[in-house]
């Protein structure tokens, strides 16, 4: 093993890996406040199908998690960034010129396989240069970075259209990524040593999907991320037309999506000291248990409403439940991910393939069904938040019935 592990942890390092990592947040977020003047310079005929920016990108990330996931290991790091940055510089241009949504929406699923290699990578190279204790705290202040990015990413976008207008939002985004690729240039030395890489095999590949499959709870443990993730995209595609549909909340939208991602980074962070408490299988059942009680309640006064609850009575549902939304994300990565030591690399590429891809399924149907009330995006979370305790159910029974028989 030939990588190279400093003896202390840079700042100019740990800017670099979130500024790379938050490429995918502000890709997706920046956009939001844009998605009214967007459908109208494009001639979107239906006024649900601009929801189809942002879940392209959820879409192209879930393919190029694929590729970055086989690509790293065989040719190093830096080459897959650089891909990355390459297919995110182009889907950005592709979306900049566009003049129909077709177009908009080639960009955006380019852009979404661009982000998916830094966004991935980062992490493999942290893993690469630093170990235990070291390791957690450079993830730790990485990840702090990455979770606040969302928070910020709307009031940049707004902030833009203020002073210029949507399409500069994408000018904003390629003078990100190019400052981000020419840092990490210069800046950046390869971390995966030659000698350690190890070349795509298919047979491997078929090898590690077939044992992958054995492992019935990690199988089950995707499904509910994908269920529960679903949900997650349902919120992002139906929160803009909610807020400034519904609620006519125009210039103040970002400001208020702000205030409901925060309780999301407050659950991830907070998850880190409850997980240990009540562990990740009860911590992940109970979240989920959370998400659909409380939805299945707002799911009945909205309707009593007529599908318009008082706005003070939405932010508070919303804010909750996304704290229990939040709570999920990572224990349920790590419980997929448990069993496969050995395979981690494909593993983490599969895992989120899979699960992306049934997220972007159900978040798509949610935001489509949007008629100007909340009750299809209430209706969701208390679908697919169920459908996520069903799994995790059956994930934990199958772990207690084994280790009992043990």
């Amino acid at each position: 093993m030939t990588q190279i592990r400093p003896s202390h942890v840079s700042g100019e390092f740990i800017a670099l890996m979130a500024l790379l990592m938050c490429m995918v947040a502000l890709c997706i977020d920046a956009v939001l406040p844009a998605l009214g003047p967007m459908a109208a310079d494009l001639n979107v005929g239906a006024s649900n199908n601009i929801q189809l920016v942002v879940s392209t990108v959820f879409a192209g990330m879930a393919v190029g998690q694929l590729i970055y996931g086989f690509l790293a290991d065989a040719k190093g790091r830096k080459t897959s960034i650089y891909l990355g940055i390459a297919i995110f510089l182009c889907g950005t241009l592709v979306a900049l010129w566009a003049d129909t949504l077709e177009m908009m929406l080639l960009g955006r699923f380019l852009q979404g396989i661009g982000a998916a290699g830094p966004r991935t990578i980062t992490l493999a190279i942290i893993r690469d240069q630093y170990k235990g204790d070291q390791m957690a705290r450079v993830l730790s202040l990485v990840m702090t970075v990455f979770i606040l990015s969302p928070v910020v990413a709307p009031l940049i976008g707004q902030g833009v259209m203020w002073l210029f207008g949507w399409r500069e939002i994408f000018i904003f985004l390629l003078v990100l990524a190019v400052i981000s690729g020419v840092w990490f240039w210069l800046r950046q030395p390869e971390t995966l040593a030659v000698e350690d890489r190890v070349q795509f095999s298919v047979g491997e590949t078929v090898k590690s999907l077939s044992s992958m499959l054995q492992a019935r709870a990690a199988v089950y443990y995707v499904l509910a991320l994908g269920f529960i993730f679903g949900a997650f995209i349902g919120f992002i595609n139906s929160v803009q037309p909610v807020m400034q549909g519904i609620y006519q909340m125009g210039s103040m939208f970002p400001a208020l999506f702000a205030t409901l991602t925060v309780s999301f980074a407050g659950a991830s962070y907070l998850n880190s000291r409850l997980v240990m408490r009540f562990g990740a299988q009860r911590l992940a059942l109970m979240a989920a248990l959370s998400v659909a009680g409380l939805s299945f309640i707002m799911l009945l006064l909205s309707w009593i409403l007529q599908g318009v609850p008082p706005l003070w009575l939405l932010m508070i549902y919303l804010w909750c439940t996304l704290f229990f939304v939040g709570l999920q994300f990572g224990n349920l990565n790590a419980m997929a991910m448990e069993p496969f030591g050995r395979i981690a690399g494909v593993a983490s590429a599969i895992i989120g393939n899979v699960s992306t891809m049934l997220a972007v399924v159900f978040g798509t149907v949610v935001g489509q069904l949007f008629n100007g009330t909340v009750l299809p995006l209430v209706t969701g979370f208390t679908l697919l938040a169920l459908g996520a305790a069903f799994f995790i159910h059956k994930a934990n029974s199958i772990q207690l019935v084994s280790a009992s028989s043990r």
